[in-house]
């Protein structure tokens, strides 16, 4: 139900000259989406950052009070040139995401529109630079990881999920896509059953999960090892962030081409369109309100780990 448009969307990003606005225009003619481009550039280039807004029938944009979704694109940047001619595949999850912005436009426009409002953001590089990383190489970005905080991380974002490539590991052996346990606010909760439900319901086949631990929770730049961005949106809001891995059964580099699989990145978009209608309509969660009270009860917060933290001596 999302292939055609994955393919669609896949057809302008995989251009030496993909750009924010190629990707507005995408959404021209819907009137009721709101779509916002920002060009920013940091020390190794620049890269447009996409906003998408598809309003509710009762969505806090216009009034009502449904909740808010947030779908976040997580990449490097979507080509590695001119080191690497094409689509790299570290850029799937911008396209999972802007896949799912562009299946819930079109169902919005045809009558099927969700109470909440849904808000996307990704942003859109030809060529970014890679970097090392353990066990194959990564895809870097022009800019910083507070720069895409800043704009991917939408405060009116009630839940997100977090979509990107995980392939570059030895830790998840499944080809299509992974779902984490539940973050927020520093603590690692248990993986959501509403998650796992529909999980297991978009695909036909039992639920993939992939582990995380405290390391991957915590900034980037704090000199210990990530498994890669996927959780970075988890230090920049109070919300409830589960991440969505795209996921092979080899490592594959970030920078790799030709190694992106439309049917697993339709998949992945397809569940985050699932997971927004059942979200914004109040029949999913991504987490335990009170079990989470509870637990910030008996143990106190654990918002440090959303920062840099500091040294202490033994």
């Amino acid at each position: 139900m999302a292939l055609l448009e994955t393919l669609q969307v896949l057809d302008l990003v995989d251009r030496a000259d993909a750009s924010g606005a190629i990707i507005a225009e995408l959404f021209r003619d819907f009137p009721a989406v709101q779509v916002e481009v920002k060009k920013i550039t940091g020390d190794e280039g620049s890269t447009d950052f996409v906003r998408i807004l598809i309003p509710g029938t009762n969505g806090k944009s216009t009034g009502g009070d449904a909740p808010t979704f947030g779908i976040i694109g997580r990449l490097g940047g979507l080509g590695a040139r001119p080191s690497r001619i094409g689509f790299v595949s570290d850029g799937d999850g911008a396209v999972a995401a802007i896949t799912g912005a562009y299946k819930l436009a079109k169902m919005n426009q045809n009558g099927d529109k969700l109470k909440g409002d849904v808000i996307v953001a990704t942003h859109v590089c030809p060529d970014a630079p890679t970097q090392p990383h353990e066990p194959v190489d990564f895809m870097g970005s022009p800019v910083d990881m507070q720069a895409m905080n800043e704009y991917e991380v939408d405060p009116a974002m009630e839940a997100i999920l977090s979509i990107d490539t995980t392939k570059g590991n030895q830790i998840i052996n499944h080809r299509g896509f992974a779902i984490s346990p539940t973050v927020k606010e520093g603590y690692i909760l248990r993986v959501s059953p509403d998650l796992v439900r529909i999980m297991e319901m978009t695909t036909g086949q039992r639920a993939v999960t992939f582990p995380i631990t405290t390391q991957d929770i915590t900034p980037y730049g704090n000199g210990v090892y990530h498994v890669n961005s996927i959780l970075q949106p988890t230090v920049a809001t109070s919300a409830p962030v589960v991440g969505v891995a795209i996921t092979a059964e080899t490592a594959v580099p970030g920078c790799g081409t030709g190694a992106s699989h439309e049917v697993d990145i339709a998949a992945a978009a397809r569940y985050a369109v699932e997971v927004a209608k059942e979200f914004t309509n109040g029949t999913a969660t991504l987490h335990d309100a009170d079990e989470f009270a509870h637990l910030e009860n008996l143990y106190g917060p654990m918002k440090v780990l959303q920062t840099f933290g500091k040294v202490y001596s033994k």
